[in-house]
């Protein structure tokens, strides 16, 4: 992390910089202009994690910084969002004076949502007792006061929850409300604004749509819950048992009746499709009954594998969430031989670092 380079008076030229970047590393495709979506250039993101400092008397966060190569204290955060900074005064307040809870305390990790709810991890090098669950009760009790927050209390092998190990984030979405849960440690995105105007943007490309939509790597149903209304029916997958719980639960909480998830590896569901093997968890699933001209990815950083590579392939439409450039190019070496680039945006995600969000939209050539 150089924290040094987290300058909001330079954000505009950063963009602008990895808008360049990413024209000139996908020229061979012949996307049309890049749609570029900005960040807030400060207080951006939702969660944060940071590592805890015992000196003497005193306590406090630090991150190591790259270029420093050394530990920077942080009272403060700028990328954080405006509820972590507040939270991260009013817990550090509280930690200092009490032995219990800063015993042993080796890191501190954030949560926060736009709707203003809090989850706090404390993660310590000691096993936690009842002395510690009263402390920390005593803590939420004084904290929620000002803040919406959960508590929990972590160790090796232990996990206590004060109350619940999770948040609701709630999104606005071209005027329309959408209801997301998001579980302590499991994948969302960081930056809620801009998944936002990702989820808008993958409304619009997408309004035009016949038929059924499958959906790989869904996690928590971000996409496929805001996707639903411009489809028949949607069929994702999804690997990670907590997303796959958290999905369940937006689906019923948003009142989306044409979604269905399954808990599957996209490996897995591509040897499905392919009838090379037969899977308890498809039992009762008519997956021939689904007319999907549109597949959807949104695949980790290693990209996608060749077999699922292949059965993306065979779709009229696909639209690709990418969040590795690398990956996303050597993809796109091997799926432009049937499909061409339509739309194509940068999202970005994550200010001031070289990590860049993409979408693209491909079509099947004509025939």
């Amino acid at each position: 992390m150089n924290l040094a380079a987290m300058d909001p008076q330079t954000y505009d030229a950063q963009l602008q910089q990895k808008r360049i970047k990413l024209e000139q590393a996908f020229a061979q495709f012949e996307p049309p202009e890049i749609e570029v979506f900005a960040s807030e250039p400060a207080h951006y993101r939702m969660r944060a994690e940071f590592r805890v400092w015992h000196e003497g008397d005193d306590l406090y966060y630090y991150m190591f910084d790259k270029v420093l190569n050394a530990k920077v204290r942080c009272e403060q955060y700028l990328p954080a969002s405006e509820l972590i900074n507040k939270m991260m005064l009013a817990l550090m307040a509280e930690l200092r004076p009490n032995p219990t809870l800063r015993h042993k305390l080796f890191q501190v990790d954030f949560l926060s949502t736009l709707s203003g709810e809090i989850l706090v991890s404390l993660l310590y090098h000691r096993q936690l007792d009842d002395d510690w669950r009263a402390q920390a009760n005593a803590l939420k009790q004084r904290l929620s006061a000002e803040f919406k927050v959960n508590l929990i209390g972590r160790a090796r092998k232990q996990k206590i929850d004060l109350d619940k190990d999770f948040v609701v984030e709630s999104l606005e979405v071209n005027n329309k409300t959408f209801l997301y849960k998001q579980i302590e440690n499991s994948f969302t995105q960081p930056n809620a604004k801009v998944s936002v105007k990702m989820l808008e943007w993958a409304l619009d490309v997408t309004q035009d749509s016949r038929g059924d939509l499958l959906e790989l790597y869904c996690g928590n149903g971000n996409f496929s819950i805001a996707l639903a209304q411009n489809f028949e029916r949607v069929l994702a997958t999804e690997l990670a048992k907590p997303s796959v719980d958290a999905a369940q639960y937006n689906i019923e909480v948003n009142g989306i009746e044409n979604l269905q998830i399954i808990r599957m590896s996209a490996e897995d569901f591509s040897d499905a499709m392919a009838k090379k093997r037969s899977f308890r968890r498809l039992d009762g699933i008519d997956l021939d009954s689904y007319v999907c001209n549109t597949i959807f990815v949104d695949p980790p950083r290693a990209g996608i594998d060749p077999d699922t590579l292949a059965l993306v392939q065979g779709y009229e439409r696909i639209l690709y969430i990418s969040c590795n450039p690398t990956t996303l190019q050597h993809n796109l070496e091997v799926l432009s031989a049937t499909h061409r680039v339509v739309r194509f945006a940068l999202f970005d995600q994550f200010p001031y670092t070289e990590h860049m969000e993409s979408g693209v939209l491909l079509e099947r050539h004509p025939c």
